[in-house]
């Protein structure tokens, strides 16, 4: 969805970000549910004091995730920019899931790609087509018949009220309500062109 010139955009304060990044030889990053769930407790951990995060998808060998760069005040950190604050915290995430996963799996070495692709949401539109396309995803690869039943993503938990770091009543404002957050899921299912794993 990005030009390829774009997929290094610099990380501002106060901006939204389609960030995503998938394994060095395009084998497994998620083996297990563990896993998955070992992913987002560690993301939380690492980049949640610096990011807002709005949806995400985590897949077998990628991720996709929508978020925005929390404002200057909150990365005011010895006069660095949020552009090297996060991106060192993103670098310190990969480091931190890479270790556990290899020593889990017997593997050696580098897991994700580097440096992990980025694109800016440079409008509403884009940001509304933006959080479809990451729910979407599952179904894309053909992982599965309906991406709303797709376990690892934020389409089901952004409807559940529970307390948690996901922006979930602005997403659901950003469409309108609950239904329309559903219907406009709904009705671009027809718009998804599946493609190989």
């Amino acid at each position: 969805m990005a030009k390829k010139e774009h997929y290094h955009e610099k990380l501002e304060c106060g901006s939204f970000y389609h960030i995503y990044n998938r394994t060095i030889d395009k084998q497994l990053m998620f083996k297990s549910n563990e896993n998955y769930t070992y992913f987002l407790k560690q993301y939380n951990k690492y980049l949640t004091p610096f990011v807002e995060t709005y949806a995400y998808c985590l897949l077998g060998n990628h991720f996709h995730l929508l978020i925005r760069i929390k404002d200057e005040l909150t990365l005011n950190i010895l006069g660095k920019s949020a552009h090297d604050i996060v991106a060192h915290q993103f670098q310190k995430f990969f480091q931190s899931y890479a270790m556990a996963f290899n020593k889990q799996n017997t593997r050696v070495g580098s897991l994700f790609q580097k440096p992990f692709k980025r694109t800016i949401i440079d409008s509403e539109d884009y940001f509304t087509q933006m959080v479809f396309y990451i729910h979407a995803n599952p179904e894309k690869h053909g992982l599965l018949e309906d991406f709303r039943d797709w376990r690892w993503s934020s389409y089901e938990r952004i409807l559940i009220d529970k307390p948690s770091n996901l922006k979930k009543d602005e997403v659901i404002n950003w469409f309108g309500d609950r239904a329309d957050y559903f219907n406009f899921h709904s009705e671009n299912r027809a718009l998804i062109v599946r493609k190989s794993y």
